[in-house]
């Protein structure tokens, strides 16, 4: 006979599995060797409507009656169970109309386990719907752009006068479409272009907010934060959620590129324009004609580059570099930086007018220290993710270094998360996580440069007043938060130039 204290070990036991079981954004459910649900987590109830109260007991196959019809799901089951599950897991896709007749791409995948004897079969259901369809729709994109390229040089072929003119129309439009084409052939090939933004914390919900409130427009927009923020990851949000989304958002690295390339990387050539120049080459501005550009690094940009680029800003016009001819496109401007920029501006390093330019939807992407409720859920993320890219199975992260990894600083933030998650993972064995590296914790608002106590206080109050959405006085105001008198914070305001963006 168990005692009252073994017994209530056991049910703290089972309470914590199923708090563990349910965190997991993927559907999870424990079949028996009859194929009787045994335990399913809240993901899986919500994916396939069933009340959770209704599920143990019942077979699998009854969900071919409710919200989805998995028949394959059948077919995999009936020709897995014969051989006894003897790999060590089995998965499948597969693609099938549910019932409002939606087509919808899953992995499912079978992982054997046993329990005081017992056979149990762990089933996981993944959707790659969006993953699937985001690349059938970037083949399609290739396609048509191919296709319209084609036409295009069939009715030049027609014509019979202007026939210079028409020639190089079609060469110009011939090299935008395959520089176009090159991006997008690059955008499939991406290992992780079906990533999704991962978190749920209440400063990552207000930066969603403001990418939701600017992502219709054309305004320009300036994301900053610290290095491995996910700054790119925002600027491909916004554009997605553009009425741009339809092309690709070109990259440029401000801090990748040579001072004596960049301007031809960003503007293009003529022919004979420098040594070297064999060729005429479009800037990345024109291959985003109709697109984004997105700016990356822009606090690295060369000063003496600066004004051309605020021209184009004002203007939307450029030339070539060895061209007078002035060319006008429409391209949206998505820049990122983790400088201080206003500093910068002081210090003569950045133009003023071009960073007012650049200011006027400012996004700050809060750094992962202020967001310690998303790690668990980045950790489960990339844990799978590189595990499956390296062949392992990892089930189990133990509390003691899901709480090293809350109680760690972060200064390199999600990049620096993802490559010590990569480096226990090789470090793993088997299916519980190992850390490899010593995660010390240090001062919380310690930082890697010097700073003076003056720009500390400033950036404390303006991550707050983004916090608040600009909310001075009153309730959950930043003047609440500060614990400041409202006349007090907006003296410091006036102190610091505190000046709330338009």
């Amino acid at each position: 006979m168990k005692s009252e204290k073994d017994r209530g070990k056991i049910q703290t036991f089972m309470e914590v599995f199923d708090n563990i079981l349910d965190s997991i954004r993927e559907p999870l459910v424990i079949l028996d060797a009859d194929l009787t649900v045994v335990k399913a987590n809240r993901s899986f109830c919500r994916t396939f409507s069933v009340n959770p109260d209704e599920t143990s007991g019942m077979l699998i196959y009854d969900l071919d009656n409710r919200q989805w019809n998995i028949p394959k799901l059948r077919e995999m089951l009936e020709v897995t169970l014969p051989e006894k599950l003897t790999c060590d897991n089995h998965g499948v896709e597969h693609t099938f109309k549910n019932i409002g007749r939606k087509i919808i791409h899953i992995h499912a995948r079978l992982i054997p386990a046993e329990s005081n004897r017992t056979q149990l079969i762990l089933m996981s259901i993944e959707d790659v719907t969006d993953r699937e369809d985001h690349r059938r729709d970037l083949e399609e994109l290739v396609e048509k752009r191919t296709v319209e390229l084609i036409a295009a040089r069939k009715e030049a072929e027609t014509k019979q006068e202007n026939a210079e003119a028409a020639l190089i129309e079609i060469q110009e439009l011939k090299d935008l479409l395959e520089a176009e084409r090159a991006y997008l052939q690059a955008e499939i090939k991406l290992e992780n272009n079906h990533e999704k933004i991962i978190g749920q914390s209440d400063a990552l919900k207000y930066v969603l907010y403001k990418i939701e409130q600017i992502a219709g427009s054309n305004t320009t927009v300036l994301i900053l934060g610290e290095t491995g923020t996910g700054k790119e990851l925002m600027a491909r949000a916004i554009h997605d959620s553009s009425l741009r989304k339809n092309r690709a958002m070109i990259k440029v690295n401000c801090a990748t590129l040579p001072a004596n390339l960049i301007e031809s990387e960003l503007f293009g050539h003529e022919k004979g324009s420098f040594t070297g120049s064999w060729s005429r080459h479009l800037g990345r501005f024109e291959v985003a004609n109709g697109a984004t550009l997105f700016l990356d690094e822009i606090g690295e940009l060369p000063f003496e580059l600066q004004a051309k680029l605020l021209r184009f800003i004002q203007d939307g016009e450029f030339e070539r570099l060895g061209s007078s001819q002035t060319i006008k496109v429409d391209t949206r401007i998505i820049a990122a930086t983790n400088r201080n920029l206003e500093e910068e501006v002081r210090r003569g390093r950045f133009r003023e007018d071009l960073w007012y330019r650049l200011n006027v939807f400012p996004i700050t992407m809060p750094p992962l220290r202020d967001r310690l409720d998303d790690i668990p859920l980045l950790v489960d993320f990339y844990v799978k993710t590189i595990a499956k890219r390296m062949g392992k199975t990892i089930d189990i992260i133990p509390v003691s270094v899901m709480a090293a990894l809350q109680d760690y600083h972060w200064p390199g933030n999600i990049r620096e998360l993802e490559n010590v998650l990569e480096r226990a993972v090789i470090n793993s064995s088997g299916p519980k996580l190992r850390l490899v590296d010593n995660l010390k914790k240090p001062f919380k608002f310690s930082s890697s440069s010097a700073n003076t106590l003056e720009s500390v206080e400033r950036e404390h109050i303006l991550r707050v007043l983004e916090q608040t959405r600009w909310k001075v006085s009153g309730k959950d105001s930043a003047s609440e938060i500060l614990g400041l008198d409202r006349s007090t914070l907006r003296a410091r305001m006036s102190k610091l130039k505190i000046e709330k963006p338009l």
